[in-house]
């Protein structure tokens, strides 16, 4: 077959069909470009002017009209069936790729929790051959992530949720919510709060705040200096001294916003006792005391319950439910203490840190703000609650079941260690 054709020639109809096919809007490109190819042939247009005319490849004019001796007008208008690159990376691949995203590296011997983007692509490259997906064992990052966001997938994103592992969730996080409509009810429209017209109920949030580091610098800190091209924000030492942890036990008055801080050592349950004396002494001896809080061991214990039984009906305690401690305002409490005080913290001393958490809730009480929970509170309809199947005097877990209400709990048995004998 000759490599240059020098001219061809159309039927009448052959030319009607290809004008034709020009004044269809949606035509393909490369079909219009093709029929105007074999028009201008036929008119005696060289290759290289019909190149010119239509900006493309004498490669592409030769390509035709060889397509159009062998086979015809239609033959030359289109692609050979099968013809084209075909799709590399199938449905099978992409299904593969997602349910290895669908698990995490340590299930596969690596130290990592989560994949991240680069080790995702070296862990998909490495086995795509033994697996039977070898298009994959060259695949690029790019298109993996592409992969995963068509099926909104984040395997290198955590998120984090509160599971309901409570059976009686519901009911222990209804009964929280029931006292704390009763602290809104004790405030007006004006937000003041209505004085107590018998028996003062003094609501607190409590929890503990263990492990607050007392960390030293080794260096000064340099402060910001204005109008340079160094840091505007103070300059610090990377290293730096621990010194030990403390650990901070505090409520926080529902009713006057006032919060009430205990540092300690540890928070074990004589600690806790001690805070439970601290409010024993704060509050006149005619007044209940009611604390929200969660099931530490160290506020079920039996040294707890021992002590509560030497001020009977002095002390209500609410539980929240198990893994619901998100429903105790004093962790919003922590979480704003956290950020305005403790966050980047450095002192000399232990010492110093006690003084300076005790000086934050000086600071703080000037201008106590009552707290306010808003979440589900309009479910609550205080004229249908039984507030006295709500609360208990006695914290042992057996103890605190109705029928054992108000009942004492037993003295803890000492028991020495018996000596061996040799």
């Amino acid at each position: 077959m000759p490599n240059t054709i020098k001219t061809i020639s159309l039927t009448d109809d052959d030319k009607s069909y290809l004008n034709k096919l020009l004044t269809q809007s949606t035509l393909e490109i490369r079909v219009y470009q093709r029929a105007r190819i074999l028009l201008l042939k036929s008119e005696g247009a060289s290759n290289k002017a019909i190149a010119d005319k239509l900006d493309i490849g004498i490669s592409v004019v030769k390509r035709c009209l060889n397509k159009f001796k062998e086979n015809g007008v239609e033959a030359s208008l289109r692609d050979n069936k099968g013809r084209g690159r075909k799709a590399e990376i199938t449905d099978d691949d992409i299904t593969w790729v997602i349910s290895k995203a669908c698990q995490k590296p340590k299930d596969y011997g690596y130290s990592a929790e989560f994949w991240y983007p680069m080790s995702f692509r070296k862990f998909i490259n490495s086995i795509a051959e033994t697996e039977g997906h070898p298009r994959m064992a060259t695949v690029a990052e790019t298109t993996l992530r592409k992969i995963l966001s068509n099926a909104r997938i984040k395997p290198f994103q955590v998120s984090y949720y509160c599971e309901r592992r409570d059976p009686e969730f519901d009911a222990k996080m209804h009964d929280v919510l029931v006292i704390y409509k009763q602290i809104e009810m004790q405030f007006d429209k004006d937000g003041k709060l209505i004085p107590f017209e018998k028996d003062a109920v003094h609501t607190l949030s409590y929890d503990e705040k263990p492990g607050i580091q007392a960390i030293a610098t080794t260096g000064e800190d340099h402060p910001p200096i204005p109008n340079t091209d160094k840091s505007n924000g103070y300059q610090r030492d990377y290293e730096y001294v621990r010194l030990g942890t403390l650990s901070l036990l505090a409520a926080i008055d529902l009713l006057s916003g006032e919060a009430i801080p205990l540092v300690s050592e540890t928070h074990k349950s004589s600690d806790f006792v001690t805070f439970l004396k601290k409010l024993d002494e704060k509050y006149p001896k005619s007044d209940m005391i009611r604390i929200i809080l969660d099931n530490h061991s160290a506020h079920t214990s039996k040294e707890t319950q021992e002590y509560l039984n030497t001020v009977s009906g002095r002390f209500e305690f609410v539980f929240t439910p198990k893994h619901g401690s998100w429903l105790n305002m004093i962790e919003g409490f922590f979480s704003k203490m956290t950020k305005q005080m403790l966050g980047g913290i450095r002192v000399e001393s232990k010492k110093e840190l006690e003084d300076r958490i005790y000086r934050y809730f000086d600071e703080i009480n000037k201008e106590p703000v009552p707290y306010k929970w808003t979440y589900k509170m309009d479910t609550i309809d205080l004229s249908q609650e039984d507030i006295d199947s709500i609360v208990y005097e006695v914290v042992n877990e057996k103890a605190a079941s109705a029928e054992n209400k108000n009942k004492k709990a037993p003295k803890t048995i000492s028991r020495k260690r018996k000596s061996i004998q040799n």
